[in-house]
């Protein structure tokens, strides 16, 4: 009797076996599908924050050259038309590229992209008060590049490390 209650327990396991084994298989599949998908998500959305860190730290770092350019022009009474329109198209861009990035990035990233804009703010309506001739009576040229270097350099290198830590770059 032992031997037909083994045989019978080994043809239920190989039926049970040969019935859920395509089940089994599919579960497998599905999970792996799933962790696939996952990871694709995670390195899109990795790509999506390196191409607004690379755009923001592009654009920011433009408009304080350009800021930095048109103090030195102002100081020597050269800053020409060209020059405000290069500086404008620098601003929008450093707009945009900020407005993008407030969508995907972290938030301490966006605190230190805030205080980068605070500064590059300031430094762009001292450069328009300055242009016009309607400076605060402690603004001049030097002041304000002062300013923007003593403050927003080291904003702007704050924000840079912040990005490239974010991204797993490590020095």
């Amino acid at each position: 009797m032992s031997a037909v209650i083994t045989a019978m327990i080994t043809a239920v396991v190989g039926v049970l076996g040969t019935l859920f084994a395509p089940v089994l298989t599919q579960r497998v599949a599905a999970r792996q599908r799933e962790e696939e998908r996952a990871e694709a998500d995670r390195l899109r959305r990795l790509e999506e924050r390196r191409a607004a860190y690379t755009a923001m730290n592009r654009a920011s770092r433009q408009f304080s050259t350009l800021l930095k350019d048109a103090l030195h022009r102002l100081r020597d009474e050269v800053y020409t038309d060209q020059e405000r329109t290069a500086l404008e198209e620098a601003r929008l861009d450093y707009r945009d590229r900020y407005a993008e990035a407030q969508m995907i990035v972290p938030v301490h990233i966006m605190e230190a992209s805030r205080a980068v804009n605070r500064v590059l703010a300031g430094v762009d309506a001292a450069v328009k008060r300055l242009d016009r001739g309607r400076a605060h009576p402690t603004e001049t040229p030097d002041s304000v590049r002062h300013t923007l270097t003593t403050e927003g350099d080291p904003q702007l290198a704050t924000m840079r490390q912040l990005m490239r830590e974010d991204l797993g770059v490590r020095d």
